[in-house]
């Protein structure tokens, strides 16, 4: 699976190349005047790797949750890219990539993110199987009920996390690796119809 990934979906961004066994990656500013320069960030992407899109056969891109100008700039510069170069397109959200490396983990997975000062919860079973929708939650209800349930929240978001959940049980904080969205293609995990941002309120 040779692969482009584009997550824009933060302040700071990322590119991801997979062409057999190299990878390539590459950090950015994702916010609006980067949006606009995205086309460009990627050629010039790709020609420092010297590499071309005839490489690649799939774009993924994260829908979400997070900037509503920077994702609705990224998945229009992934569709336009894959209707140009004839490329599979594919669309993943940050609640299942970071809990991309815990299939088969007994129980309920619970993957929390902060945005905006309220928090989030989305939760999966051992197959990485959606079980519940988004939902808000707030900091006394997953300190209450979520206690010992298996949380995961993403290196880049614990920041923003209050101190007294990051000290909860069975917290694991993860970095994201582009590399785990081959998994959840594999699995059949990623979106190919439906690709929209992924708000929240």
């Amino acid at each position: 699976m040779n692969f482009l990934s584009i997550d824009c979906s933060m302040n700071i961004g990322s590119l991801f190349v997979k062409i057999e066994n190299k990878t390539f990656s590459k950090v950015l500013q994702s916010d609006k005047s980067n949006i606009d320069l995205l086309v460009m960030n990627i050629l010039d992407f790709f020609n420092e790797n010297k590499d071309d899109f005839k490489d690649i056969s799939e774009i993924l891109v994260n829908q979400g949750p997070g900037n509503f100008s920077s994702l609705r700039g990224s998945l229009a510069v992934a569709k336009g890219l894959s209707l140009a170069k004839n490329l599979k397109l594919f669309g993943y959200n940050t609640f299942i990539w970071s809990c991309s490396k815990f299939i088969k983990q007994k129980g309920t997975i619970y993957s929390l993110i902060k945005f905006r000062g309220k928090y989030f919860v989305k939760k999966f079973d051992k197959n990485l199987t959606v079980i519940s929708k988004t939902e808000k939650i707030t900091e006394e209800e997953i300190i209450k009920k979520c206690n010992s349930n298996f949380k995961v929240i993403t290196t880049s978001n614990a920041k923003d996390f209050d101190k007294n959940i990051l000290k909860l049980g069975n917290i694991n904080i993860v970095d994201l690796d582009h590399n785990n969205l081959e998994l959840l293609q594999l699995k059949g995990f990623l979106n190919k119809d439906m690709i929209k941002p992924l708000y929240l309120s």
